[in-house]
């Protein structure tokens, strides 16, 4: 395990206390820092902020709905209170409904929602222990499915047979927890490991498309690849960079968002790592709006999300 590990909560103080720079030796073939030199972009005029949220972490386009549903914590990341909602957004960054989803107010529990994935009508939100299910059309509670030896749980990406996987971090009480995992959910009702293994580096983001099983990992750095049965290929080696969010682009290519290097990168194809945004804060669980082409870029730090066009 990666010795640079720790809970959520103290993440912008961690980031501080970390070189932000990463050599060729630490990226190896393709995985630099600033490939070809690219400086990255700034926010700029074509970007939406919007405020007001309470720790946002993950952001998630419903192409049906054609909003954003964004996860709030709202208080610790490991905090059982409670009090965590969602929120609806749309396009040009107005809020539907700030508590459109709400902990509080509810009668079932959602703590400290993350990652969120839709099939169907169903929504499904990673919730440190359980995935909560709700519907996508009214918000209502559906069901959880909770795991009993789960600390963590923060990713969840739906694949084009409409199966669900999720990622275990790995964190509880200000270390590691050793139940770093990728797990699938089979008929809304029982979970399987794909892999289990304190040596996957606190899985983080996770997509799922024909490239197999994209898993990066906020303690290693480190993005890799696994198959139905667990097999793991390394795709970018170890570094400080952080990783959280993982979305996967039309082109093959995948995007990822780095907390040590305040930056949103965009892997292509061939594996050329380019900076798409720079000077980003804690850039928490990205969405991407494949209809506009944005990078929906929630600021866990900042309490807004930052709606970014590609070009």
């Amino acid at each position: 395990m990666n010795t640079m590990l720790a809970l959520p909560a103290r993440f912008a103080a961690l980031a501080a206390t970390l070189s932000l720079t990463l050599g060729a030796a630490a990226c190896g073939g393709g995985g630099g820092g600033d490939a070809g030199g690219a400086r990255g972009q700034e926010a700029t005029s074509g970007d939406i902020h919007v405020a007001g949220f309470s720790t946002p972490e993950s952001v998630l386009h419903d192409t049906v709905a054609d909003v954003y549903l964004v996860s709030n914590i709202a208080g610790g990341s490991t905090d059982k209170d409670d009090n965590g909602f969602i929120s609806r957004v749309d396009p040009d960054g107005k809020v539907l409904a700030l508590r459109w989803i709400d902990g509080a107010a509810g009668d079932f529990k959602l703590n400290a929602p993350k990652g969120m994935a839709i099939v169907g009508t169903t929504l499904y939100v990673a919730d440190i222990d359980c995935l909560r299910l709700f519907n996508r059309e009214t918000g209502a509670h559906e069901k959880d499915v909770c795991l009993k030896d789960a600390t963590f749980l923060n990713d969840v990406a739906a694949s084009a047979d409409g199966s669900i996987f999720f990622t275990d971090s790995g964190l509880k009480g200000g270390a590691p927890s050793g139940t770093d995992a990728v797990y699938r959910l089979i008929d809304d009702d029982r979970v399987v490991a794909v892999k289990k293994d304190p040596s996957l580096g606190s899985p983080n983001g996770i997509v799922v498309g024909k490239r197999g099983i994209l898993v990066a990992g906020f303690g290693s750095g480190e993005v890799y690849r696994l198959d139905a049965e667990g097999n793991r290929t390394d795709m970018m080696p170890a570094s400080k960079r952080q990783l959280d969010g993982l979305v996967m682009l039309p082109d093959g290519g995948f995007l990822m968002s780095s907390w040590g290097d305040s930056a949103v990168y965009r892997v292509g194809a061939d594996g050329k790592v380019s900076k798409v945004l720079a000077n980003v804060e804690a850039p928490a669980d990205i969405g991407y709006d494949a209809r506009r082409n944005r990078v929906l870029v929630p600021l866990f730090n900042g309490n807004e999300v930052l709606i970014h066009p590609l070009g």
